[in-house]
């Protein structure tokens, strides 16, 4: 049963504590709702893919009350303030590289070396921002696929009982996704088109780009790249035995043989799997390569569910790397 809470100081502080908590919360924006978690907590995040049916760990938006929350997980350069102080609190989204305090989880930022951050322009959900204390990932309350909603009750027609609570306060002003402006590059390149328009960004950021190329080459969103998300060592999918040279990613019953194991989830828990992939791939990397060892052997991880977005990103793990 999904709590529907009044977004008054009673129902922001009891939203609060969910979401400290490791619950999902949907929460309006000037945008949309979005459907938040701790990004902090992989397990967490875990839970949006889940909730949502997202077919793929796609780099989420972390949420915060203000620019100087946000810039303690994200480093700012000069562009970056300039959009802050014009664009924020509104619909504009930053990808930047983390910073090296970053407490966001790999899982929220897709294994990457950025994140995306946001400071919506909403009195209620920069107040709940506040009072959970941490970044809250947030992509929009709905199914996978489906139409972005922008009231509470569109909410609930596709997640009751699926999320822990929604804070209803009322109807979004703007209706479409926040602007993304990617700033991990020497120019800014615009990544998603949304409530801040490319005139605007110009008079800001007069070099900035849209991509020319949207193919898998080029991607024009993080994380599109068929070789992403991969180790140093080679991975080895759908593994039934594994050398004494290589390490294992494991799910369930551990395959014997390996000096060296990572195991996603010993219960089988796809949702777990999900809060360890990255971390665990990053291990056995670091650790594996310290070993002398040869590849990462991968067990097989059942294909429903989250399983879905779990194999695509060890797919991409385990993709020759373009020269």
């Amino acid at each position: 049963m999904t709590q529907r809470l009044v977004a008054d100081r009673a129902g922001i502080t009891r939203a609060a504590d969910i979401l400290r908590t490791g619950g999902l919360v949907a929460f309006g924006t000037e945008t949309v709702y979005g459907l938040g978690a701790d990004a902090t907590n992989a397990v967490a995040v875990a839970r949006i893919f889940a909730a949502k049916e997202r077919p793929t760990f796609n780099p989420l938006i972390s949420h915060f009350p203000d620019a100087a929350a946000a810039f303690v997980h994200a480093m700012a350069d000069g562009r970056a303030h300039r959009l802050a102080h014009r664009f924020w609190p509104g619909p504009l989204t930053m990808v930047l590289p983390r910073a090296a305090g970053c407490a966001i989880s790999d899982l929220a930022g897709a294994g990457l070396p950025s994140v995306a951050v946001r400071v919506p322009d909403s009195d209620t959900a920069r107040a709940l921002l506040a009072a959970a204390g941490v970044p809250v990932a947030a992509p929009s309350a709905n199914p996978s696929g489906g139409v972005s909603p922008s009231r509470a009750e569109h909410v609930l027609d596709g997640l009751e009982g699926k999320i822990d609570a929604i804070l209803d306060s009322g109807p979004c002003a703007v209706g479409v996704e926040s602007t993304i402006v990617d700033l991990t590059g020497t120019h800014p390149v615009l990544l998603r088109p949304g409530g801040i328009t490319i005139e605007a960004l110009r008079e800001v950021c007069p070099d900035i780009t849209t991509p020319h190329d949207t193919s898998d080459a080029r991607p024009v969103a993080p994380g599109r790249l068929s070789s992403h998300y991969a180790p140093t060592l080679p991975v080895r999918l759908d593994a039934q035995t594994v050398a004494p040279d290589e390490a294992l990613l494991a799910f369930g019953a551990e395959l014997p043989g390996s000096p060296l194991t990572w195991n996603l989830s010993q219960g089988e828990k796809l949702e777990e799997a999900a809060a360890r992939l990255f971390a665990g791939l990053r291990f056995l990397d670091m650790e594996g390569r310290r070993r002398g060892l040869r590849a990462i052997a991968v067990q097989p991880v059942p294909t429903h569910g989250l399983g879905a977005a779990i194999g695509d990103r060890l797919s991409r793990a385990a993709c020759p790397r373009p020269r």
